[in-house]
């Protein structure tokens, strides 16, 4: 069993996500994910690293690049972290936009282009790499293309008739993946860039426009709960898409907000972030065999999906962050506790120590649903960054 958190950060537990990190996760990406002929990442990975599928993930170029960016901006300056960050940039550049600059969603392993989406996830991606390569290199065109594809994300996202709606509109809907992906965006923009001015407001403003909307329409205190799916005004749905709660979605806004709030000072932001944490950690936490279930019905009603109660890797990195984070921020015993039950069943049940890397997807008891490393969703993103996160975290504790 990996070391976890008792009273405080150990500096067992910072080795812990610095080797898994550097010695592990990242080698397994850079030996078997980087294309050396085409450029850019390939994630459809088997457990041992052989490759599924040639087709390339566009979301990945821009979080793997982003990834390889800022462990040189952070960590160390590896000229194998460079390479890596400029082939996925360049290959995004090259061959991910369509002509009316709209990013697409697949391609094949040559860049042509295979499935075009509504949602604008890729352009966010491709805003956190830009902006990263261009602190690592001084690339003035990697920053004026982070900023570019920011306004782009921003236009679709929050601009009425921008994209072509997936529903009738009889029952008009909101969801809260936009305004969470604007603020870690926003964030890392800023970070790398400076709080530059996108679309008529700073990276700061754009931040404050979605916490403020995801605390208005999002949050339900009577019920104690994030939504995912809101009317227009935040009116609750009583629909199937409507009362479905992804827990983990939501502890991944919890921690956004609170490091916001950190950054600032703003004892109230960080509450605010603590509050979605403890609901949805009570939502979501599996009390019979651990770990966190994918979704659940706000009301206790059976879920749609057939994969409800499935463990998916991602939101259980998401939850190591946000109780290591609360923890940190509060000195609470309670977050000690939980972080140390999610990062004990998720080391113990996700990490493969005979190839190394992590399984993305089991069943309810822990069991491997299936051995692929990487698919067109998983890739070096949600799992590094979670290490590299919380490495930080525990080095800063330890110098408090």
């Amino acid at each position: 069993m990996t070391p976890a958190i008792t009273s405080e950060p150990t500096s067992q537990l910072a080795q812990t996500y610095r080797d898994t990190l550097l010695k592990d996760v990242m080698p397994f990406w850079l030996r078997h994910g980087m294309d050396r002929e085409h450029g850019g990442v390939i994630t459809s990975l088997d457990r041992d690293g052989s490759i599924l599928d040639t087709d390339k993930s566009v979301w990945f170029q821009g979080r793997a690049g982003w990834m390889f960016a800022t462990l040189y901006n952070t960590v160390e300056k590896r000229a194998e972290w460079l390479d890596a960050a400029k082939s996925c940039v360049e290959f995004s550049r090259e061959h991910c936009f369509a002509s009316d600059g709209k990013m697409y969603f697949t391609v094949t392993r040559e860049g042509k282009p295979l499935r075009m989406r509504r949602y604008v996830f890729s352009e966010s991606f491709s805003a956190i790499s830009n902006a990263a390569f261009a602190k690592a290199t001084g690339d003035s065109r990697a920053a004026e293309d982070a900023v570019k594809t920011f306004a782009s994300y921003l236009r679709y996202s929050f601009t009425p008739g921008a994209v072509q709606p997936k529903f009738e509109d009889t029952r008009p809907t909101q969801g809260i993946g936009a305004h969470m992906i604007g603020i870690v965006t926003a964030q890392e923009l800023r970070a790398n860039l400076g709080d530059v001015k996108i679309s008529g407001r700073t990276c700061t403003e754009w931040i404050d426009f979605s916490i403020a909307a995801i605390e208005r329409d999002f949050m339900k205190p009577e019920q104690e709960a994030l939504m995912e799916v809101v009317g227009p005004n935040g009116e609750l749905i009583d629909h199937h898409d409507g009362r479905t709660l992804n827990p983990g979605h939501a502890i991944e806004c919890a921690w956004f907000v609170m490091h916001e709030g950190k950054l600032r000072g703003d004892k109230r932001l960080i509450q605010l972030g603590l509050t979605i944490l403890d609901w949805m950690w009570k939502r979501g936490w599996d009390e019979e065999f651990g770990g966190l279930f994918y979704f659940r019905d706000l009301c206790g009603l059976p879920v749609q999906e057939y994969w409800h109660d499935m463990k998916f890797w991602w939101p259980h990195n998401e939850a190591i962050i946000a109780t290591l984070l609360a923890y940190q921020l509060t000195g609470d015993v309670k977050y000690a506790s939980w972080h140390r039950l999610v990062h004990d069943w998720s080391f113990n049940h996700f990490a493969d120590p005979e190839f190394g890397e992590w399984y993305g997807y089991l069943h309810r008891d822990g069991s491997v649903s299936s051995r692929a490393k990487g698919t067109m969703y998983k890739g070096p993103f949600h799992l590094p960054r979670m290490l590299w996160y919380c490495w930080r975290l525990c080095e800063e504790t330890k110098g408090q």
